[in-house]
C-alpha cells in the first residue's frame, strides 16, 4: 500500500523537508545577498511593529508602552531560553550588553516621546536618516569599504523617501519632529555596538539580552506614570514581543554575515511596507508622489541587490 505524503505527519516532514532545502539554496548565495535577505524581512516585521506601537502609545503612557513591549519580548522568548538552556545565553561581556541596551534605551525614550505627535508617514520618514547615519559609523568605527555602489543605492533610496513624504512634512509637528530626528544616531549607536557584538555573540544571546537590558533600563521611567493594560492591549504587546523579538533577531543576523553598511540601503523597502499596510489595514490609497519614491526605491534596492550578489567583495 503506497504512503500518502500529502496527508498526516508525513505532511508535516515535507515542509520540514522543504525549508532544509530552501535554507540549503539561501546559504548557497553571496553573504551579502543574505544579509539584505535578513535586513529586508526584519524591515517587514519592523513596520507592523510600529504601526502597533503607535496604537498603543496613543492609549498608554509612552515610557510604560516602551516597558511593556519589551517585557512581552522576554515572555515570547523564555520557552527558547528554557529549551536550549540558560548557560547557553549567558553572554560573554555583560557589560558590552547593557550598554547596548542603555543606548538603545535612550533612542527609544526619544521615539517613544515623539511617537503619539507624529503621523506614520513622518516617522517613517525620519527613521529613514538612521541608515545614513550607520553608513557613516561603519566606516568611521569599523573601517569598513564604502563602495560607491552602497552610497548610490543609500542616496537615489533616500532621495524616494524625500519624494513621497516632502510634500507631507509640515512645520506643525516642528519639536516632536526633531526629538525624532534625535533618536536616529542614537539608534544608529546601538546598531553599530550590536555590529560590534556579532563578533563574539550569536544573535539569539544578542536579541535575548537587548530585551533584558531595555525592560530593566526602562522599568523606572515607566512606573512615572503607570496604567494597568486592560485584556486586549496586553495581547497587543504579546504580539509586539513576537515581531520585535523577531524583527531583530533578523536583522542581527544580517550583522553577523555582511558589512552593516550593505544592509542599509534595502531598508528604505520599509516605506513600500508601510505604504502596504497603510492601504490593506487602513484602506489608505498611496498618492501619485507616493507611486513615484516606491519606485524609485524600489529600483535602488533591486539595483544593489544585483549587485551585492554577484559577490564583488566579502560581505
Amino acid at each position: 500500500m503506497p504512503v500518502d505524503f500529502g496527508t498526516g505527519p508525513w505532511r508535516r516532514h515535507r515542509w520540514v523537508r522543504h525549508a532544509a532545502i530552501a535554507q540549503r539554496r539561501a546559504g548557497r548565495l553571496p553573504p551579502g545577498m543574505r544579509a539584505l535577505m535578513w535586513s529586508l524581512t526584519s524591515g517587514l516585521l519592523f513596520v507592523l511593529l510600529n504601526g502597533l506601537m503607535r496604537e498603543l502609545s496613543l492609549q498608554l503612557a509612552p515610557f510604560e508602552t516602551q516597558f511593556l513591549r519589551y517585557l512581552a519580548g522576554i515572555c515570547v522568548m523564555a520557552p527558547l531560553v528554557l529549551r536550549g538552556g540558560w548557560r547557553a545565553f549567558i553572554p560573554k561581556t555583560i557589560g558590552g550588553q547593557f550598554t547596548r541596551g542603555a543606548v538603545h534605551t535612550a533612542g527609544l525614550c526619544l521615539w517613544f516621546i515623539a511617537i503619539p505627535h507624529i503621523s506614520l508617514a513622518d516617522t517613517t520618514a525620519i527613521g529613514f536618516t538612521t541608515p545614513i547615519f550607520i553608513m557613516v559609523g561603519a566606516v568611521l568605527v569599523f573601517k569598513e569599504p564604502m563602495r560607491w555602489e552602497r552610497w548610490t543605492a543609500a542616496l537615489v533610496g533616500f532621495g524616494g523617501v524625500l519624494i513621497v513624504v516632502g510634500p507631507q512634512l509640515t512645520g506643525s509637528s516642528g519639536y516632536y519632529a526633531l526629538v525624532m530626528l534625535a533618536s536616529s544616531p542614537v539608534f544608529a549607536a546601538s546598531f553599530l555596538i550590536t555590529k560590534g557584538l556579532t563578533r563574539y555573540e550569536r544573535a539569539e544571546v544578542i536579541v535575548v539580552w537587548q530585551a533584558i537590558t531595555v525592560t530593566a533600563c526602562s522599568l523606572p521611567f515607566a512606573l512615572l506614570d503607570w496604567k494597568w493594560p486592560s485584556a486586549g492591549q496586553w495581547l497587543l504587546f504579546v504580539c509586539c514581543g513576537i515581531l520585535g523579538s523577531s524583527g531583530h533577531y533578523c536583522l542581527t543576523r544580517s550583522f553577523s554575515i555582511a558589512d552593516i553598511s550593505a544592509t542599509q540601503s534595502v531598508k528604505f523597502l520599509d516605506l513600500v511596507w508601510a505604504t502596504l499596510l497603510g492601504w490593506l489595514a487602513f484602506g489608505d490609497l498611496p498618492g501619485f508622489w507616493t507611486l513615484v519614491g516606491g519606485s524609485v526605491i524600489c529600483a535602488s534596492t533591486v539595483w544593489i541587490a544585483r549587485r551585492e550578489a554577484r559577490g564583488r567583495a566579502p560581505g
